[in-house]
């Protein structure tokens, strides 16, 4: 039944993220219908998270129907929180109530009543405890009395609330974000420039709009404080500018390889910078086999180096 209810799950959260990202959220009511109507669990809730989905559906769409349901999936999953602790409250104070006149603590009575209550409280304790440690399974941190490093706590938590997913998600971004900065404390021992900018840079990465997949996996707990207080630059950026850093590299690599290997040497180049025309090009084949060969110049009096289609 849980294996059935997370692919149903997984299934519309796939449609609405295609939604989100075409930025049409035709049919998107008929799916929050859907979700309405399936139990909801806090495993099933960080297993697939829908609620980032649905998060980004409230976002998207300009029907308030639509907009009004997605705020009370979130509002109802976000209980889920403290449903276990909550849960076993009532039928404890219920049997405090019909319970009869406790007997004296030394008979068998008294032993068993005893044993049995402490088996619930461990129970009530343990699903408490399991509860929470799917939103925060790392030591809290401990407090401070230093202005500066409140104040790098306080935009470390504005940062990680910047996309709304900790709404999503349940996460604690008071907590996380003190985590976080304990984790650069304890690496410097100090509040100098070094750690300074290294709160900076935490901070201006995780507001990044353009790069809420770090965000998420912070507020989902697969980056931990610890990583994340270490990570470089390079580890922190999004996918677009990895990418984009992997390409630079793959062309410095040729550029260096074309300069090392040498080229032809010719006049029939300008150099655009100094206009001297004692150029070499080297060709290489960069597109399909079909198409022509890309051309590259270098300047041999100035050094600039550039492609000629």
């Amino acid at each position: 039944m849980g294996k059935r209810e997370e692919e149903e799950i997984i299934r519309i959260a796939k449609k609405m993220d295609k939604m989100a990202q075409k930025k049409n959220g035709s049919g998107a009511l008929d799916l929050l219908k859907e979700l309405r109507s399936v139990p909801m669990t806090l495993e099933l809730l960080q297993s697939t998270r829908i609620g980032m989905s649905v998060n980004a559906i409230r976002k998207q769409s300009t029907d308030e129907e639509v907009t009004s349901l997605a705020k009370s999936l979130i509002k109802s999953w976000k209980k889920l929180l403290d449903e276990p602790a909550s849960g076993d409250k009532p039928s404890e104070d219920k049997r405090k109530e019909t319970a009869p006149a406790s007997p004296s603590q030394g008979s068998p009575e008294a032993k068993e009543e005893s044993s049995s209550s402490s088996n619930s409280s461990g129970k009530s304790e343990h699903a408490d405890v399991s509860a929470n440690s799917l939103i925060n399974t790392f030591p809290r941190a401990p407090g401070t009395s230093d202005s500066i490093r409140i104040k790098c706590r306080e935009m470390l938590s504005n940062a990680l609330q910047a996309g709304d997913d900790n709404i999503a998600i349940g996460a604690d971004c008071d907590e996380l974000g003190a985590q976080i900065e304990e984790c650069i404390f304890q690496e410097f021992k100090n509040t100098d420039m070094k750690y300074k900018n290294r709160v900076r840079s935490r901070i201006s990465n995780l507001k990044d709009m353009k790069n809420p997949n770090l965000r998420k996996t912070v507020l989902c707990g697969s980056v931990t404080p610890e990583r994340m207080a270490k990570m470089t630059a390079e580890e922190m950026a999004s996918d677009e500018l990895k990418e984009m850093r992997k390409n630079l590299t793959k062309e410095a690599v040729r550029d260096h390889q074309m300069a090392t290997t040498g080229g032809t040497q010719t006049d029939l180049f300008t150099c655009g910078k100094c206009k001297g025309k004692a150029c070499t090009y080297t060709q290489v084949q960069t597109r399909s086999a079909d198409e022509p060969m890309t051309t590259f110049v270098f300047c041999n009096d100035c050094g600039n180096r550039w492609k000629f289609c």
